[in-house]
């Protein structure tokens, strides 16, 4: 079955977790490019805050305070967006939460906390977004981690639940298929990127917390998440070095191994800054607003394999127009 797309002007887009980091990209990128914004998060102080930036700057946005984490939230914001605006056209499950602390030392609240938001999030999410977009068409797109390919020490339960995200998102797709749903899935798997994921994720070790470099520009993940609404995909790595430690550890498992430990365990922990000892961010809503990490160290602002990904026709544009030029360059030489 062919699956049609709306432009992204004529789309409403629902994105939770849209006050901080990757989420608040998509959504000021989307509303940036014509589309209509329906803001997901916990805290309405910081909903009514992004929601104004967009209406600032141009866009279109509207905001529903809920926890992805209850299904009677998610329930609530599909029967809200369809009673404020008819219905919309993609739905980006995004809101994410971890927390920094080994596997034999974290408490089972932690581990369930992760879980329900990560997890459960998007099964919720998933599931009730569905009913509507089953009748209407539209896109569906979970955002998962390069975490659900490689093993992750201190972000363990993280990258547990994003294995989780994985095996969910890519089962519910053959799903849909086999009952020919006029619904998109997509998969986005990020490599590092520089949000305040540090800052709003649990930590309990004696180091501050710190993301491992690289680091990509939470616009990277937006352009493939509005790439997606637009043209169906299945899945997309965010980032060359993701998409190599992936490969990598699907041919040489051991070496890659010892590559993760040794990189995480000395980037992952910062002794020199002291660790975050709250809850906000994690358990209760976070302080939003913010785009980026503090960090900017490490940012690649760009990632050329993602947008090859992205426009594989244009890639594949520029290396004939290279190959010809050496072609002829050769040709010359001859002469």
């Amino acid at each position: 079955m062919t699956i049609t797309l709306k432009p992204l002007r004529e789309q409403t887009i629902v994105v939770t977790g849209a006050t901080s980091g990757i989420g608040l990209s998509i959504a000021a990128m989307a509303a940036g490019r014509g589309a209509r914004v329906v803001l997901v998060a916990r805290s309405e102080d910081d909903l009514k805050k992004v929601r104004a930036g967009i209406e600032e700057a141009g866009g279109r946005a509207d905001h529903i305070v809920a926890d992805t984490g209850r299904r009677e939230d998610m329930r609530r914001v599909v029967e809200t967006t369809v009673d404020r605006f008819g219905g919309f056209d993609t739905w980006v499950n995004n809101a994410g939460v971890g927390a920094y602390a080994t596997l034999c030392e974290m408490s089972d609240e932690d581990h369930e906390q992760i879980f329900r938001t990560n997890y459960w999030g998007v099964v919720y999410g998933s599931t009730e977004a569905l009913r509507h977009l089953r009748r209407r068409g539209g896109a569906l797109v979970n955002i998962g981690s390069i975490a659900s390919d490689i093993p992750t020490p201190i972000l363990g339960a993280y990258a547990a639940s994003k294995h989780a995200v994985k095996g969910f998102t890519n089962s519910l797709r053959l799903e849909l298929q086999q009952e020919e749903a006029p619904v998109s899935v997509t998969l986005i798997k990020p490599s590092g990127i520089d949000t305040p994921f540090p800052d709003h994720a649990a930590n309990r070790m004696e180091e501050g917390a710190s993301l491992p470099p690289p680091v990509y520009h939470p616009d990277e993940v937006a352009k493939a998440v509005l790439r997606a609404a637009e043209v169906p995909m299945r899945e997309v790595v965010i980032g060359g070095a993701g998409a190599m430690q992936t490969a990598m550890f699907g041919v040489l498992p051991a070496l890659t191994e010892r590559i993760i430990r040794t990189m995480f365990y000395n980037t992952a922990m910062d002794p020199e800054k002291a660790p975050k000892r709250g809850e906000d961010g994690f358990s209760e809503p976070g302080e939003g607003g913010h785009q980026l990490g503090s960090d900017d160290t490490w940012r690649r602002g760009t990632s050329l394999y993602t947008a090859a990904r992205l426009n594989p026709g244009v890639t594949a544009g520029l290396a004939a127009a290279a190959g010809a030029a050496a072609l002829a360059a050769v040709a010359a030489r001859r002469r």
